[in-house]
């Protein structure tokens, strides 16, 4: 057992009106959760780190309905979702991948009957690196309108011995789409792609 020592929650929710071109009659929301966590891994080599994964279910799920609420609390406006860390500059890669399991399942519980897998990034970097965290829609990968990324950083972390555990969900499409595709109708929910 690994103790989970979070230092703080960073929350942003964004509503996007317009790119340039007409308001929209129903903004999309953007959200994104960041836990910055202790690396118990930090500055050395461990062959076994998969019990870490278990220890941060709590925090996946706390997290998860932590942005759900920002966001209104109901789940059936969520349409999009996708997850990502950055590991101190003391850690490695790996230890940023102990989060998908963890985040990705507990997003997917909290809102019930989805579909796609969900889509992630991860890095390791200094404080205030940024990371692009990618974004699809929650029943079916191929939805081309929701192909989304939201790049967000904490501006005093990770440091070195910490990373920075990522969830994100978004309310709609891109605000402006019109690229065609497979769309939101179209979805059949056999297999989280189409």
């Amino acid at each position: 057992m690994t103790d989970v020592v979070v230092r703080k929650f960073l929350i942003r929710i964004e509503e996007i009106f317009h790119e340039g071109g007409p308001v929209s009659a129903n903004p999309p929301r953007r959200g994104t959760i960041m836990a910055v966590v202790k690396n118990p891994y930090a500055g050395r080599y461990v062959e076994d780190i998969t019990g870490m994964m278990e220890d941060l279910k709590p925090l996946g799920l706390e997290m998860s309905t932590r942005l759900l609420n920002a966001l209104g609390g109901d789940k059936s406006v969520i349409e999009g979702y996708g997850k990502g860390a950055i590991v101190g500059e003391a850690g490695e890669l790996e230890h940023g991948a102990l989060w998908h399991m963890p985040g990705g399942h507990a997003m997917r519980a909290l809102l019930g009957d989805v579909k796609a897998i969900v889509p992630s990034a991860k890095k390791v970097g200094g404080v205030g690196a940024n990371i692009d965290i990618p974004i699809t829609h929650i029943h079916a990968s191929y939805v081309r309108s929701h192909f989304d990324a939201i790049e967000v950083n904490v501006p005093d972390a990770p440091r070195a011995d910490e990373i920075v555990l990522i969830l994100s969900m978004t309310t709609g499409s891109r605000v402006h789409a019109r690229v065609g595709g497979l769309a939101v109708s179209e979805i059949k929910g056999e297999d989280g792609l189409r």
